[in-house]
């Protein structure tokens, strides 16, 4: 090598060392968080540790999570592990390779197998599960449902087919997650795709996604512990009630509405309308589904119109944990509604002082979501609890 090319080599050389040397003399600097800093569950549980334990049994946590082999149904066991469609084709759940697959045969030979890695719905009344491929997250062909302890045929598929390809949508994760990075890509001039960042994904509904990212507050809070009123993060009880009912309404308002960003990016106390096109609430739009629509049921009762400070939190806590069953619930109701007068053919019901619910909250069919059950040629009704707080009859 000729003079000229070593002095430019080792000029090139001794840049470098200094580069990385003073990269690691900025490391050493403390990074200050921002308004938009995560903080992450686990660093709240430092300071919450009750509320952390609550949360961890309430529903929303578990809205989505990584499926285990031992206990994929929260110590649930179906009836059966085989689903099927006619005679000649099955949907078998199979342990393989240490994970739990859907294995679909046709006349007894095996034609697809993919392996459960995530769960979707907390399992109060349904699981449905998706699988990995690459940056595409596939919804599978089987879902568990409580009502009939036993796999059905996953909502909106072919009953005469196994179908594996259907992909589950960000839209999906946006209610049933904390966050996921992705990206859309245009593949033609009307279509596009979504590709997912899997290991971006934060499980469940977790303590930021109600109360705002919470960087800046661990930090300043831990710095200062002696300081008891909470400082950078949105507090319940600071919003109005609108604020209060928007952030419950970015997942309990349907998907039917128009998205003009990602809710991801949504911070309690913003409004929503910059995030849907039109904010779900009051309308003489037909009944809305009594699957994801709380906020407009809610909206179309007497309890709610008639009241200037009713809204989610009334009834609904996830910091506490109710496991009594709906007499827990009617003890709300009797608080507003303790001299209602029932007729004496009600009253003759021994459920009237503990259970409001099952009369003025009835199980009512979902028009968007139904199963097919292995063996039976029509779909089975998916019930839930209307929102909407009326009389009927």
């Amino acid at each position: 090598m000729k003079g000229g090319g070593r002095l430019v080599l080792i000029f090139g050389l001794i840049t470098a060392l200094i580069i990385c040397f003073a990269q690691c003399m900025d490391s050493g600097k403390e990074l200050k968080a921002t308004e938009t800093s995560i903080a992450g569950a686990e660093t709240c549980r430092q300071c919450h540790q009750q509320v952390y334990a609550n949360h961890l049994r309430d529903p929303h946590t578990h809205t989505s999570h990584s499926v285990l082999v031992d206990d994929p149904l929260n110590h649930t066991v179906p009836r059966s592990n085989t689903f099927e469609f006619n005679k000649r084709l099955k949907v078998l759940v199979e342990k393989r390779k240490g994970a739990l697959y859907q294995v679909a045969y046709l006349d007894g030979r095996e034609t697809m197998a993919r392996p459960m890695n995530i769960a979707i719905g907390s399992g109060k009344h349904s699981f449905t599960f998706g699988s990995w491929n690459g940056s595409i997250l596939h919804q599978l062909p089987l879902s568990y449902f409580r009502s009939v302890n036993s796999w059905a045929n996953s909502p909106g598929f072919p009953s005469d087919k196994a179908y594996f390809t259907r992909s589950l949508q960000v839209k999906c994760l946006e209610c049933h997650s904390s966050y996921i990075r992705h990206t859309i890509e245009q593949t033609s001039a009307l279509a596009v795709k979504e590709k997912l960042v899997k290991k971006s994904l934060v499980y469940g509904i977790d303590c930021e996604r109600c109360h705002g990212a919470a960087g800046k507050h661990a930090e300043f809070h831990l710095k200062n512990p002696e300081v008891q009123q909470a400082k950078y993060v949105v507090l319940y009880r600071s919003l109005t009630r609108r604020q209060k009912l928007d952030a419950c309404a970015v997942c309990h308002s349907g998907a039917a509405q128009e998205e003009l960003k990602s809710t991801f990016g949504y911070q309690p106390g913003e409004d929503l309308n910059e995030y849907f096109g039109h904010v779900p609430g009051v309308s003489a739009e037909s009944e809305p589904d009594v699957h994801g629509n709380q906020i407009q049921m809610l909206s179309r009762s007497k309890c709610f119109t008639n009241s200037t400070t009713m809204d989610c939190g009334t009834c609904h806590s996830p910091h506490s944990v109710q496991k009594e069953g709906f007499a827990v619930y009617s003890k709300k109701c009797i608080s507003c509604h303790a001299e209602i007068k029932h007729s004496v053919k009600t009253l003759a019901n021994a459920m009237v002082k503990t259970n409001c619910i099952d009369c003025h909250m009835p199980l009512q069919s979902s028009k968007v979501i139904s199963f097919q059950q292995a063996g039976q040629q029509g779909v089975s009704a998916y019930k839930l609890h209307t929102h909407r707080i009326a009389v009927y009859h």
